[in-house]
């Protein structure tokens, strides 16, 4: 079980650099819905006695990350006349090296922590605090909306693996409400992307600097 969970982890920290690295906005929403959908997977493969409770998180963890939420983007995404980030605070490549730097950092850092210790032979400290970075990363240095939005996935995509460490301590009914919590925030977002895109024929969150007067 551990080599496959450290497989799918791997494939998870790929992703990440992938996000970092595409201009078009819909490659970004669907390598991100790979990943939620990914993620998803890990209750079954976390543990070798998989509990009833971690089962039937499964079905709509992968139905929020990996289909609605990323649905909701795309439709969003019809409506809008700009189809790429352009202008990135920090470009593509140097975006991809910051985010291969954070990567090394969470391995280096997770081993500081005490909770390396029950898990040690698993990435999925070094993989949550380099996905919650990740997250930071889009947050920061994209302008456009729907990309700054999927930051905030790609960041609740780290606490949810850092969620599956205290899955003994914490039922998994609080991470399906945090899930509940961001759906509702994706559905108000992706209507509030369709109104600055309808007042400024454009999604970069800058234009809101002229509501200010």
């Amino acid at each position: 079980m551990t080599n496959l969970l450290n497989t799918l982890l791997v494939i998870v920290l790929m992703l990440n650099l992938f996000a970092l690295g595409t201009s078009r906005i819909v490659s970004v929403i669907r390598t991100v819905a790979a990943q939620g959908a990914l993620l998803s997977l890990l209750p079954l493969v976390l543990h070798d006695h998989l509990t009833l409770a971690a089962a039937l998180t499964v079905v709509p963890a992968f139905a929020l990350k990996g289909v609605i939420i990323p649905g909701m983007m795309i439709h969003a995404l019809r409506d809008v006349k700009i189809k790429r980030e352009v202008e990135p605070l920090i470009g593509l490549q140097p975006s991809v090296i910051l985010g291969a730097l954070a990567t090394v950092f969470a391995l280096l850092f997770a081993d500081q922590l005490p909770l390396i210790e029950a898990h040690s032979d698993a990435l999925l400290v070094p993989a949550s605090i380099a996905t919650v970075l990740t997250g930071f990363i889009l947050l920061i240095t994209r302008f456009k909306a729907l990309t700054q939005v999927v930051g905030y996935l790609v960041l609740e995509n780290g606490i949810f693996i850092f969620g599956m460490l205290l899955v003994e301590a914490m039922p998994l009914v609080v991470e399906m409400g945090v899930l509940l919590d961001l759906f509702v925030g994706i559905f108000v977002i992706c209507i509030i992307v369709n109104q600055i895109n309808q007042a400024f024929a454009s999604m970069d969150t800058r234009r809101l600097v002229s509501l200010k007067e």
